[in-house]
């Protein structure tokens, strides 16, 4: 329930100790946990994750892909004998569970911490998006890229970022390899490999810190919008709870549109229509600091 922001001094003893094991949070993220407030939600394991070097983190928003990364971790652990241990965060809320879709690249992707899971049928269209969604927040990710379509002649493929720490660890070994071969080819970082001929603006959105996703900005082909969590919980219901920190449906669109506005593919105007439309506040607090 408590995650490392609780008992991170413990998963810090318990990494020096060679564990190895899957840590399950089962409560996990600063929206699912409806009405038990400050106290038990937690938007930030995530980016403390960061921190322990032998700690596997991820955020799966789907059945198969836990089955996945449980089926490899219990490989590398014991069988290939790696010192490593994992924490996942599963939430608490009963949501349909797709079908694992085809190709060998979703099982490498959901290992390596992100694949392509939906792709937009509106070929056509001129405006292009490309979403990141993880864990409980997918399921807003997907509202949003119909809303987009739908209303606002946008076409938006959605990504899921099952560990934002790998790709962030990738990319880091990336630049750690260039910077000390300067002769050889230079390697690229995966989160970069999957977005080459990914077109549109980017938006991000988890149940935890906007500083997660913004951890792997630099290795994206263009600027991220990263929607996340900042804040104290609040003792509210989901839906309450994802308005207030600004990551729910309506909120991502909104950061997509924005983005398409900062590029000057559509008009200040359509900004302005849409958060009447959407019943957005725009004088709300700050969830980060109120």
């Amino acid at each position: 329930m408590f995650g490392l922001q609780r008992i991170g001094d413990l998963i810090w003893a318990a990494a020096d100790m060679r564990t190895r094991g899957f840590l399950v949070g089962g409560t996990a993220g600063r929206t699912t946990l409806a009405g038990e407030g400050l106290q038990h939600q937690d938007g930030h394991s995530h980016v403390l994750a960061l921190s322990v070097p032998n700690l596997l983190a991820f955020d799966p928003a789907f059945a198969y892909e836990i089955a996945v990364i449980i089926q490899d971790g219990i490989k590398r652990m014991y069988v290939d004998q790696e010192s490593i241990f994992y924490y996942l965060t599963v939430t608490n809320e009963p949501l349909p569970m797709p079908a694992m879709p085809a190709g060998k690249e979703v099982r490498e992707g959901i290992l390596k911490g992100l694949y392509r899971f939906k792709t937009s049928e509106k070929k056509d269209a001129k405006l292009r998006a490309q979403l990141f969604g993880s864990g409980t927040i997918m399921y807003e990710v997907l509202k949003a890229q119909q809303i987009l379509e739908e209303k606002y002649g946008v076409a938006a493929d959605v990504w899921s970022v099952t560990s934002y720490k790998e790709l962030y660890r990738n990319g880091n070994d990336c630049e750690r390899w260039n910077l000390l071969h300067p002769s050889e080819k230079p390697r690229v970082p995966f989160v970069t490999q999957c977005l080459k001929d990914a077109p549109g603006v980017l938006v991000a959105a988890s149940d935890y810190m906007k500083v997660l996703p913004e951890a792997i900005a630099q290795w994206m082909p263009r600027p991220l919008v990263a929607l996340g969590t900042d804040g104290f919980g609040r003792s509210e219901n989901r839906e309450a709870l994802r308005d207030f920190f600004e990551v729910d449906a309506k909120h991502i669109v909104l950061g997509t549109l924005n983005a398409l506005a900062r590029d000057k593919q559509i008009k200040p105007e359509v900004l302005l229509d849409a958060i009447k439309d959407l019943g957005i506040n725009p004088e709300k607090l700050n969830p980060a600091i109120s």
